[in-house]
């Protein structure tokens, strides 16, 4: 690589650095072949549920060039979200919600997103160039994409795993039509450093993992509580516990976050004081109005109050706490069945520990 274009990769990376990013990698477009192949065998099984967008999407999502023909190049980013609080401790505290880590900060959409498009600008006065700037959302694949580019590997879990950041990474992509041959050098991808740990897999409440590097999102408390808009199926609300939104007990016991330094983290994603350990009644309480004022800013918000109450409802169910079923009780009566149906198993099983548990 002459010396210019070594400059540029280094300006690339301080930028990046600059605006939040603790991960950069870059890689060609074509860089993960065997994408297509294993994401057609996930959506084959029905694993993804009611994630119906990732059929529709699915000839977007088989590889960049499916996105945007025109791309050459992908610089993937990371984001560090890493928690300096146990993620696991509110499981012995049944009273409160636990919210996922990566939804206690600052909506990472929006912060990704303006990071992107600020270091997009950078390189297109730097380097002249056609670009695309992806975070979640959009049909990409983040995962392979970063691992290729060398960000880390796709763990056992199926989250994408990192040396100096753990498991707690938020990813984003550009897609470019600068060609990473004479420009930049590809990074180098990630061999898998699981080795034998299943810690991942063992952890997980409702085995979601039908093997290693499997997911199954329809018996996924993420999926569940965030994607899944009817009623949980019900071999699945006792081992949700009082986890309202999300679940990181697969990410939390995984070694490599020993290396993962909360100092790395982007200060958008410090979490909120009323999102760390959200009484239950005080969200069994909550209306329309309520949800959008406690959740504005939050990621959180896309779900809506109705979801948000099911998912309380049930975590009340399991918390023991039978001065919670006046609230519930009130709520057997909510406009929206799914939450109504939810109440009512709330209160039959506090009413009943003896015979229900």
């Amino acid at each position: 690589m002459s010396e210019s274009k070594a400059k540029l990769r280094e300006r690339l990376e301080e930028k990046a650095r600059e605006l939040g990013f603790s991960a950069i990698g870059v890689a060609r477009a074509d860089a993960a072949p065997k994408t297509a192949e294993r994401l057609r065998e996930w959506l084959a099984s029905g694993a993804h549920g009611d994630m119906l967008w990732m059929e529709e999407t699915a000839e977007r999502r088989r590889s960049p060039a499916g996105l945007w023909p025109e791309v050459r190049s992908v610089i993937s980013l990371g984001m560090s979200y890493a928690p300096a609080a146990d993620p696991l401790a509110l499981g012995s505290a049944p009273e409160h919600g636990r919210i996922s880590v990566y939804a206690q900060g600052a909506d990472y959409h929006d912060v990704i997103k303006k990071a992107l498009k600020a270091l997009a600008r950078w390189l297109v006065e730097e380097a002249g160039c056609d670009l695309k700037v992806f975070v979640d959302t959009a049909p990409v694949m983040e995962k392979p994409l970063a691992e290729a580019a060398g960000l880390g590997w796709q763990g056992k879990h199926t989250n994408l795993v990192s040396r100096n950041d753990g498991s707690w990474l938020f990813l984003g992509a550009i897609y470019t039509t600068l060609e990473l041959g004479p420009e930049l050098e590809p990074g180098v991808p990630h061999r898998v450093h699981c080795g034998s740990c299943n810690a991942c897999l063992a952890a997980c409440p409702t085995d979601a993992f039908p093997a290693p590097f499997r997911l199954d999102a329809r018996r996924c408390i993420s999926y569940l509580t965030i994607e899944h808009k009817g009623p949980i199926p019900h071999e699945f609300r006792q081992a949700m516990g009082n986890r309202i939104y999300g679940c990181d007990d697969c990410l939390a016991v995984c070694p490599w976050n020993r290396f993962a330094d909360t100092a790395r983290r982007n200060q958008a994603f410090v979490p909120r004081a009323e999102l760390t350990a959200p009484a239950l009644a005080d969200l069994l309480a909550l209306d329309d109005a309520g949800f959008r004022k406690i959740f504005a800013g939050s990621p959180i918000k896309r779900i809506g109050r109705n979801r948000m109450v099911r998912n309380a409802a049930i975590a009340a169910g399991n918390s023991g706490q039978p001065t919670l079923i006046p609230q519930l009780e009130a709520l057997t009566r909510d406009p929206d069945p799914v939450v109504a149906e939810a109440a009512s198993w709330a209160v039959e099983r506090l009413s009943a520990p003896a015979i229900v548990r």
